[in-house]
């Protein structure tokens, strides 16, 4: 079995490093996990549409969820992990334009074993040559569920934001209201698509959120994807997709059609104000971070996003 614990402290060990000094590019990668206190769980309230707790089990004082996919999930061991990644590349350099991307995990997910490690996010947006700083929250933990949590609720993403603002700060010596005021992208892959959607509906993001990305997750909510690309003309949307969401793609294709947009099917040249790119793949959903329409198809998307060069 895989020792949770003993992936982040290596984590931990092998990839953090001293604070760079105030305004100075890092000349070291740095990589950690936190807690924080405005995290998706734990969660105390009701389900999005009202209809009961969230928390509809209690068994001898033990409290858990009643997830559609993987049975009854408890609280003590799936909903309590108030961790986020924050991951800074070499050479990022907090005087420059930057972006923040936040990565929403999807389901049978842990930060460390799979964001990290398996996907290999932090890589792939270092490798990109981007300006550009990660954050990722940790959600239902390893577990088949993709709910949102505390994001469901309107405004606690946005303190989320500026608590993740708190920790860059401190982690790259940069003042923290640099990092209050970057633009952000969202990025989504599979069940990540609900706090994303959640995220999206309550305008927490503001007219800070440069774009979405979403890679193969688009299992509902088509709605409202379609409703914030007609109303963020400003703002980017790319959707790559295999068979597992390619009836939500083609549901956001639709509705998109009914606002006159028409989407393009293939992978934009560059990311900007108003690339609607909704891209067909082949490849197979699990490993779906790192091939998609390309190889680690986050950091090919990120390539093309200008003006914002590491």
């Amino acid at each position: 079995m895989v020792d949770r614990r003993a992936i982040v402290a290596g984590l931990l060990a092998t990839t953090v490093f001293p604070v760079a000094s105030q305004g100075a590019r890092l000349r070291k990668a740095i990589s950690t996990i936190v807690p924080f206190k405005t995290s998706p769980f734990p969660y105390e309230g009701k389900l999005p549409d009202g209809s009961g707790p969230f928390l509809d089990v209690n068994a001898n004082g033990r409290r858990g969820h009643t997830s559609p996919r993987g049975g009854i999930y408890w609280e003590d061991e799936t909903y309590s992990d108030r961790s986020t990644l924050l991951a800074v590349p070499k050479g990022f350099d907090p005087a420059k334009p930057a972006v923040i991307v936040v990565f929403f995990h999807g389901n049978g997910a842990t930060l460390a074993r799979d964001v990290v490690g398996r996907q290999r996010v932090f890589a792939q947006v270092e490798a990109s040559g981007l300006n550009a700083v990660l954050v990722a929250p940790q959600f239902a933990s390893n577990a088949q569920d993709s709910s949102a949590g505390n994001f469901w609720t309107l405004g606690v993403f946005a303190r989320f934001m500026a608590e993740a603002a708190q920790g860059l700060g401190k982690l790259t010596g940069a003042t923290p209201a640099k990092f209050d005021a970057m633009p952000i992208v969202l990025v989504a892959y599979s069940g990540g698509y609900n706090p994303t959607a959640s995220v999206l509906r309550n305008g927490d993001a503001g007219d800070r959120l440069l774009g979405v990305i979403l890679l193969d997750a688009v299992f509902d909510d088509s709605d409202i994807f379609a409703n914030w690309i007609a109303r963020h003309k400003s703002s980017f949307f790319v959707s790559a997709y295999g068979q597992a969401s390619a009836s939500g793609n083609a549901e956001i294709r639709q509705l998109l059609a009914g606002h006159g947009i028409d989407a393009s099917s293939d992978p934009p040249r560059r990311l900007e104000a108003g690339t609607v790119s909704l891209i067909a793949s082949d490849a197979g959903h699990d490993t779906f971070v790192t091939r998609a329409f390309v190889s680690n198809p986050l950091q090919w998307l990120l390539g093309r996003l200008h003006g914002f060069p590491r």
